[in-house]
């Protein structure tokens, strides 16, 4: 079944509204010489040439030196903006970003491509969500998610992937919430890491985005049309205007680490600044943010690319740290530039350094010392891929109530209703992730090939919830498909599984159909945490996020058991949007007057209902498994580097194979009064596949910095002194072991 959409370009307030991105324990390391193709076959050939800076012997830093050094002052400024942007609708044969070479030394042109869901250039495998990855707590996966991202990119003669997105959810009405890891910076960094380590081991280079504290749309229009929505409108704290008004230590422990962690263990090639501002600063001219944070603090090596539309002043851009902006170049196109560097403005030497960072890159990531990739999709394992997402989509399908009735048992079932269109419709978002798949799989048409004709299998699109119940009524089980809708550009106005400004009513569905029949399942299809009021009316609740190309397999092989759920929550489900840390409080979002006061500091997700003692309806890391498990034997040994040792047993005590994910939460003590500590976070975890009666040791490793806090008179890390406490769960309410560790004074 193949379908093909694509985006759509909205005009506002005289800009394009455009996102192109606007978005282990394995060392770190740097592709040098990339296998053409992914594979291990040597590169026979580069696109160099006989220059002095062709010299592999040489260091990055030297060759791009040499080149600098044989550049025009023109050839520079040029160099620092994109030159065209052909693909803004994804079709086939298209860019996202283009970078016009310099023929005459040997610099190629280098093509971008958008990347957090797939390839968004004609065809391609729509992956699961980026939330559904979080879901998984499995950065091995996200190694081979990342892979399977930058191959097609690849194939698709791209050279750079925007993508992975690791903003934290700091409100799930977030019209993006869906593109990233959810609410935890532990989690969203052990997933990021692995993305851009799976994505550059392929020989393309990753950009994370979008640096930083890009966490709201803004609350406008999300319109509804077509699957593949085009972009929202956004009125009031609109993405491209919003400053995020934020306290050092809440940047630097919540919204900073994802990306702390792509620069110092993944190493990120490309970081790409976001449409927003930072305590007064756009973020694409934060000296504080592009130079002292990134590159002095962490040792940042690569270059900063804007998001398309987030320069806005060329000497501020400049000055303040950005390398390139993508097309159109209304910053620093050389139109802006050759005046003010003539004028010396902008000194020489800055722009060499600008200059600099993109060829080092280009070097270090062996950009020039390899052919271009072949714009060849016929090298893409398209089946190998849809594979894939099926298994990282099994990986993240998180059961959150079942009485019993889940697993089904075809053998047991006369007859089964399947209800709501996203049950026979794939499941797409708009923007930088809208991916028309090659091919994909739908639950209504696999779990009918499952149990057809044995089984009496019964279709209501629920349109009307009436009928709807009528139908459910009639059978052994009914199999309720439910989505909500996101869209870049625009928040959700609710987080109800329809808003005011949205058709229809699947609230009302669901609440009819499981009065009509207990023996109802939810299947919710969402990219954010939405409201669950009827859930004790159900038999069984399923999270399956927006599960991909291969989404019929997957959820029929999790609602029959042949697969565990494995998924467990990378959010918080609140009871009630009064709930959230914003509820009610329009200073802290949207915000007034484009600032938005992030005045909840430290407690963000579960930290904020933890430290309330308020009752989630799902809390954080939660999700059930087909089994049992016992968690037993809890031992920690400190380090001389002040990290801690942790180890536990873990046992399969049910009847079938299953699986677990043991999180390991550190409780601090407060600083003193002012400085207070939220009451646990995560600083670890591991993902397990149990035989019945299989057990195993895990060990885990906590690194001092798990210990510390942001000092802001200081302007460092700092031990916390005082005696913690190791918590270790299957979620983060729940609890089953735990010990002190060492005191430091």
């Amino acid at each position: 079944m193949l379908r093909r959409h694509h985006s759509l370009v909205l005009t506002v307030f005289g800009t394009l509204m455009l996102g192109a991105c606007g978005n282990s324990s394995l060392p770190a390391e740097r592709v040098s010489a990339p296998g053409n193709g992914g594979n291990d076959a040597p590169v026979t050939e580069d696109r160099c040439g006989e220059h002095p800076w062709c010299d592999t012997s040489l260091s990055p830093a030297e060759r791009s030196a040499l080149v600098i050094d044989a550049m025009t002052t023109d050839e520079k400024i040029a160099f620092l903006a994109g030159d065209n942007l052909t693909g803004i609708a994804g079709f086939e044969g298209t860019h996202t970003g283009t970078s016009n070479g310099i023929e005459r030394l040997g610099i190629p042109t280098v093509y971008y491509s958008d990347g957090p869901m797939g390839v968004r250039s004609g065809q391609g495998t729509a992956f699961p969500a980026p939330i559904a990855l979080a879901a998984t707590w499995d950065p091995d996966i996200a190694q081979r998610y990342g892979a399977a991202v930058a191959t097609e990119a690849k194939f698709k003669g791209n050279d750079i992937v925007f993508a992975p997105t690791v903003n934290i959810m700091r409100v799930p009405h977030h019209g993006r919430t869906f593109e990233g890891y959810g609410e935890d910076p532990e989690l969203a960094a052990r997933i990021g890491v692995g993305w851009i380590r799976g994505a550059q081991r392929t020989g393309l280079i990753a950009s994370v985005k979008h640096y930083v504290a890009n966490n709201q749309e803004g609350i406008g229009l999300n319109p509804a049309i077509g699957p593949q929505l085009p972009l929202g409108v956004s009125v009031i704290g609109n993405r491209l205007f919003v400053d995020a008004v934020i306290d050092d230590r809440t940047l630097r422990e919540i919204y900073l680490p994802a990306f702390e962690a792509a620069v110092t263990e993944a190493n990120v090639g490309v970081v790409m600044c976001g449409y927003n501002r930072v305590n007064g600063e756009w973020a694409c001219e934060s000296e504080t943010l592009l130079e002292t944070i990134l590159r002095d603090d962490w040792g940042f090596d690569g270059y900063v690319v804007a998001d398309y539309l987030a320069a806005h002043n060329p000497i501020n851009n400049f000055y303040g740290g950005l390398d390139f902006e993508p097309w159109p170049g209304l910053s620093y196109g050389p139109l802006q530039l050759t005046p003010l560097v003539a004028a010396g403005v902008l000194d020489t030497e800055t722009l060499d350094r600008r200059v600099g960072n993109i060829l080092r890159s280009y070097f270090a990531y062996g950009l020039l010392d390899r052919p271009a990739y072949p714009a060849d999709e016929a090298q893409i394992d398209k089946q190998a891929h849809a594979d894939l997402a099926g298994e990282v989509e099994r990986g993240a399908i998180t059961l959150l109530q079942n009485n019993g009735l889940l697993p089904l048992d075809a053998r047991e079932l006369s007859s089964v209703a399947i209800i709501g269109e996203p049950a026979d419709n794939f499941q797409a978002r708009a923007g930088s992730a809208g991916i028309s798949p090659f091919f994909f799989n739908t639950p209504r048409e696999v779990i009918t090939a499952r149990l057809e004709p044995e089984t009496t299998v019964h279709y209501d699109d629920g349109s009307d919830p009436a009928s709807a119940a009528e139908l459910a009524a009639t059978v052994d089980v009914a199999l309720v498909f439910v989505a909500d809708r996101s869209v870049e550009g625009a928040d959700r106005l609710c987080i109800r599984l329809n808003c005011v400004d949205e058709p229809g009513d699947q609230d009302a569905l669901i609440a009819a159909v499981a009065a009509a029949n207990p023996r109802s399942v939810v299947v919710l299809e969402t990219g954010a945490p939405v409201l669950t009021p009827w859930r004790n009316a159900l038999a069984a609740l399923v999270q399956a996020w927006i599960p991909g190309v291969d989404a019929g397999r997957a959820i029929d092989a999790v609602l029959f058991g042949d697969a565990d759920p494995g998924g467990r929550l990378p959010v918080t489900f609140p009871e009630s949007e009064a709930d959230l840390p914003t509820a009610g409080d329009p200073t802290r979002y949207p915000g007034v007057a484009e600032r938005a006061v992030y005045a909840e500091g430290l407690e963000v997700g579960y930290r904020w209902f933890d430290a309330r003692g308020l009752e989630p309806a799902f809390p954080f890391g939660h999700g059930l498994s087909y089994t049992e498990f016992d968690y037993a034997d809890l031992t920690v040994g400190a380090r001389d580097d002040g990290g801690l040792d942790i180890a536990f047993q873990v046992l399969n005590t049910g009847t079938r194979a299953g699986v677990t994910v043991p999180q390991v939460y550190l409780s601090l003590p407060d600083v003193s009064d002012t400085v207070r500590q939220p009451p646990q976070a995560l600083k670890a975890f591991d993902k397990l596949s149990l035989k019945v009666g299989e057990q195993r040791r895990v060990e885990l490793s906590l690194p001092p910095r798990a210990f510390e806090y942001w000092d802001t008179q200081a302007g460092q890390w700092a031990r916390v002194p005082g005696c913690a406490t190791v918590r270790v769960g299957r979620s983060s309410r729940d609890i089953v072991l735990t010990a002190p560790a060492a005191c430091s004074g």
